[in-house]
Formats: structure tokens, C-alpha cells, sequence
């Protein structure tokens, strides 16, 4: 028998001590956990929001390249930010990911308090080929 279940795993990146993987891969899709932006150097989320951003996408790229996929294969993401003030953050690196107006995946953003020093938390689901 084939095991179906593929974890995916960002390296450096865990959610504390508990059981979870960052993602994984049934068949041709792949799904995430709760995607921070915790920095693999140093094992801690940044102060700065920038930079939790900027991470976040590291490892949504980080989860569908492990799946064997690219930033195209990317369905739908949402987004937990703590702010409304930290959208243009998210706005300026989901333009440099889907540049192209016509081939963006789906997203919903939901303003909510995050704990761990979190400005935004994430979960992505892909369609692989």
C-alpha cells in the first residue's frame, strides 16, 4: 500500500512542541497548518511586521516547492493579520509573488488577535498538476 500522506516540512520553521506539520501533500493537493513568520536562523518571530510578512510567503513558497509545486499551484490563501495597518504589507509581497492581475489565487483576509508575538498567521491550500 502507498502512503498517501506526505508531510511537508519548512526547515527551521515548527510550531513550538507541538505534533503539526507545516503542511502536507493527499494526492495532488497540498494543505498547510498555520503558516508564522518565524525567522529558521533564530527559531523566534521578528519584532518587525515587514519582516513577518516577508516570511510568511518564504514559507508558503517553502511548502509548495516541498510538495513538489510552485507558487502557481496556489489555490487560496487566508490571511490573520492583527491590523488592519499591516494590509499594505501583505499587499506589496502578494504582488511580487502574483504579479499578474489574471492569475492570482483566491484570498480572504480576517482581522483577529494572534498570540507569540504574531502580526499574521496563514493557511494555503495548492492544486498540484
Amino acid at each position: 500500500m502507498t502512503k498517501r500522506r506526505q508531510v511537508i516540512d519548512v526547515p527551521g520553521v515548527r510550531h513550538g512542541t507541538a505534533p503539526i506539520p507545516m503542511g502536507i501533500r493527499i494526492d495532488n493537493m497540498v494543505y498547510s497548518s498555520g503558516i508564522h513568520g518565524m525567522d529558521p536562523e533564530s527559531g523566534q518571530v521578528p519584532p518587525d511586521p515587514a519582516r513577518q510578512v516577508e516570511l510568511v510567503f518564504q514559507h508558503m513558497r517553502t511548502i509548495v516547492e516541498n510538495a513538489g509545486g510552485t507558487t502557481a499551484d496556489i489555490a487560496m490563501v487566508i490571511f490573520n493579520i492583527t491590523d488592519d495597518a499591516h494590509r499594505p504589507l501583505v499587499h506589496a509581497e502578494w504582488l511580487k509573488m502574483f504579479p499578474h492581475d489574471d492569475d492570482r489565487p483566491a484570498r480572504n483576509t480576517h482581522i483577529m488577535p494572534l498570540g507569540m508575538g504574531m502580526i499574521i498567521h496563514v493557511l494555503m491550500t495548492a492544486v498540484l498538476e
